[in-house]
C-alpha cells in the first residue's frame, strides 16, 4: 500500500548553501501516528516545515496521495488536506477561542458548525469556554486551541511541531492522550517531539534524525527497546 504522505530524500535549509536536511525520508500511512525524534539541531522541525512549504526543498520530493506537492504554498496544502501546528505563536491571543477556530475554517466557512462539533468532541473545553480570549489560557489549553484550529480545515494529515513544549507534566500527559484520539476522526499524524520517550510510547512508527539525515527507524516500541537508540538519544528517560 502506498504511503498517504511521503518525504523522499529531502534536502533543505534556510540559508543559501547551508543544508539542514541532507537527505531525510519518511512515510506516513493512513491512520498512523509517526514520531520524529533526535537531538537538538538534527533537523526535525525543519523537516516538517519543508513538507509544509515553509522551507525550500532543494532536492528530493514530498508526495501526498501520490501527488507531488513539493514547493506548494501552505494555503494550497491546507486545501488539499495537510495541516500544520507550529511550536511557537500558534494561537491568536487577542481573539476568542471561537474566533481562533473560525480562522481555521477560513477556506470553507460554511462548514464551521460541522467542524466545530468535531473539534468540540475532541476538546470539550473549547466549546465550554468558546468566548474566552486565547491569551488568558494556560499553555496546555492554548495547545488545544492550536490543534483544534488546524482540525477545523478537516485535514487528512496533521503535522505537529513539539506539541508538549513548555507544558507541565500533567498537561503533557493530557495533550498526548488527546493526540491519540485525533486519529479516531480519520486524521493521520506526523509529530516532532522533544519528549522522545513519551512520543515513542504513543506512536506507531518513528524516525530518529541526526545531523539532517535518518539515523534509525522502526516502531515506537522497537526504538524504545533498541540499546543504541536508548544510549544515544534517550538516556535515562528510557528506564521510566
Amino acid at each position: 500500500m502506498s504511503a498517504l504522505l511521503a518525504a523522499e530524500d529531502v534536502v533543505a535549509g534556510y540559508l543559501p548553501g547551508v543544508d539542514i536536511l541532507t537527505g531525510c525520508s519518511l512515510d506516513l500511512h493512513s491512520g498512523e501516528i509517526v514520531g520524529i525524534i533526535g537531538p537538538n539541531g538534527a533537523g526535525k522541525s525543519t523537516l516538517l516545515k519543508a513538507i509544509f512549504g515553509l522551507v525550500e526543498v532543494r532536492a528530493g520530493a514530498v508526495r501526498f496521495e501520490d501527488e507531488n506537492i513539493t514547493g506548494l504554498e501552505p494555503h494550497q496544502l491546507v486545501s488539499r488536506g495537510v495541516g500544520f501546528v507550529p511550536q511557537n505563536d500558534n494561537v491568536f491571543g487577542r481573539l476568542s477561542i471561537r474566533e481562533n477556530l473560525e480562522m481555521g475554517a477560513f477556506q470553507a466557512p460554511e462548514r464551521f458548525a460541522e467542524r466545530f462539533e468535531v473539534v468540540a468532541d475532541l476538546f470539550p473545553l473549547l466549546a465550554d469556554r468558546s468566548s474566552q480570549r486565547a491569551d488568558g489560557l494556560s499553555g496546555g489549553e492554548r495547545q488545544m486551541v492550536a490543534i483544534g484550529r488546524a482540525l477545523m480545515a478537516d485535514p487528512r494529515v496533521l503535522l505537529l511541531d513539539e506539541p508538549s513544549s513548555g507544558l507541565s507534566p500533567a498537561y503533557q500527559d493530557q495533550v498526548f492522550e488527546q493526540i491519540t484520539h485525533v486519529t479516531d476522526h480519520g486524521v493521520s499524524l506526523v509529530m516532532v517531539e522533544q519528549n522522545a520517550h513519551r512520543c515513542l510510547q504513543i506512536c506507531d512508527r518513528a524516525y530518529v534524525l541526526d545531523q539532517g539525515a535518518n539515523a534509525y527507524e522502526g516502531t515506537g516500541l522497537e526504538l524504545l527497546d533498541d540499546p543504541k537508540v536508548v544510549s544515544l538519544y534517550l538516556g535515562t528517560l528510557a528506564r521510566f
